[in-house]
């Protein structure tokens, strides 16, 4: 019995998490990747115990493991002078209890390389998605910017945030409002025995410091639309304010030479009310843009990938056809979505909103100070980032292998 044909359209973390696993289960699957390679900085570089596990149950954990990275046990808060610990992974239930800092680049080389032994999978690098291609009223294929149209039976749009998929497909987006943006930037550091990845408050000042080994990547934030003022008061008060901020990265800040080396990320925060047409499935950013609170973009994104080939990998490598299971990945997914949208909403308001809006020394929010006092309440911020809502594991099956 033949096979249906899966086009993605983005060869980011979840269109490479949907193209391994559908390839995995026997469909023929083609990835178009619009860059030549996936060496893009600042991304997000997390990669949560979530993930980790279903690394696991694929087999492939220990692979995965022996790429280059650094382990986050725990993550903290420093309000002024003092330092809080918010979230401690150490008693998360499964066997991997750290989150891992990887260059999203070195995660996905992994990702193909694992896919590409399948020999249902392709990956087409410099193809960029410019439409969707309609079949008799259905959703049959994607056009790419020179013209080709490569047919499908099914379409995941995987293509990220201002997905031309969502908008070609005219799928409405809902905007939940992001009062934040930030400037990503690097700053070298020694390199130390534990992880010291965490958040810096001071007034009107809110800086997230990752750990890589040896540099910070930093994330300073900012009300929304502020970019232009910030660069306008000049590069110089940009380093004395981080600083301040952050004291001990102070005598490395000469590495920021230029406002090239400060990278703006406009914050999203949104989702779709559906996630599919007939012939076509919005999965990750491109159906649910997620603030960097937490970190967990990434992570949600393979989630989706993962219930995804769960419910549809089995029928599509029988050669049936899919459209009718498309709202069921939707709400499987949409639950978790919401729940994680809502905490970020919630952080905005309640942290980062007071913190960018204070001209005073801070008093540590309730929550924070609950947390530090009492180190049982840690599991619970560390079970929401490291493992997140409606976890996912792998349902979809495995072909034989020639």
């Amino acid at each position: 019995m033949p096979t249906s044909k899966l086009v993605i359209a983005g060869g980011g973390p979840a269109g490479m998490m949907a193209g391994l696993l559908f390839a995995r289960a026997g469909v023929e699957v083609i990835v178009l990747e619009k860059h030549g390679d996936f060496l893009r900085d600042f991304r997000g570089d997390t990669v949560h115990p979530s993930t980790i596990a279903l690394f696991d149950e694929l087999g492939l954990a220990e692979a995965l493991l022996a790429r280059e990275h650094d382990r986050v046990t725990d993550i903290s808060a420093t309000v002024g002078e003092r330092s809080y610990r918010v979230a401690d992974l150490s008693h998360l239930p499964v066997r991997h209890k750290f989150m891992m800092m990887m260059p999203q680049w070195h995660f996905l080389d992994f990702v193909r390389d694992e896919a590409s032994r399948w020999p249902g999978f392709t990956l087409r690098m410099n193809c960029e998605v410019a439409d969707i291609h309609q079949v008799d009223g259905r959703i049959g294929g994607v056009v790419l910017t020179g013209g080709e149209i490569v047919d499908a039976d099914l379409v995941i749009a995987a293509d990220g945030r201002g997905s031309t998929l969502q908008q070609a497909s005219g799928l409405h987006r809902q905007n939940l409002g992001a009062p934040i943006d930030v400037f990503w930037f690097r700053v070298p550091k020694r390199r130390t025995p534990h992880n010291d990845t965490m958040g810096r408050f001071t007034p009107g000042t809110v800086i997230a410091m990752i750990d890589r080994g040896d540099y910070w990547q930093c994330a300073f934030v900012f009300a929304k639309g502020g970019a232009e003022t910030i660069r306008g008061e000049g590069l110089d008060a940009f380093r004395q304010r981080v600083a301040r901020a952050a004291p001990e990265i102070a005598a490395d800040l000469g590495a920021v030479k230029d406002w090239d080396d400060v990278k703006l990320l406009s914050v999203s925060l949104d989702r779709l009310s559906h996630w599919h047409r007939p012939g076509l499935l919005v999965i990750g950013d491109a159906a649910h843009a997620m603030s960097p609170v937490g970190g967990v973009g990434i992570n949600l994104a393979i989630q989706d990938a993962v219930a995804a080939a769960n419910v549809l990998a089995a029928p599509m490598a029988q050669g049936r056809a899919v459209d009718d299971l498309l709202a069921n990945v939707q709400a499987r997914r949409m639950f978790p979505v919401r729940v994680i949208q809502r905490m970020q909403r919630a952080v905005h308001a309640g942290v980062l909103g007071p913190a960018l809006n204070a001209s005073a020394p801070m008093e540590p929010p309730f929550a924070l100070r609950m947390l530090d006092r009492f180190p049982i309440l840690q599991r619970i911020p560390a079970r929401l980032v490291g493992l997140g809502v409606r976890r996912e594991h792998i349902r979809s099956p495995e072909a034989a292998k020639l």
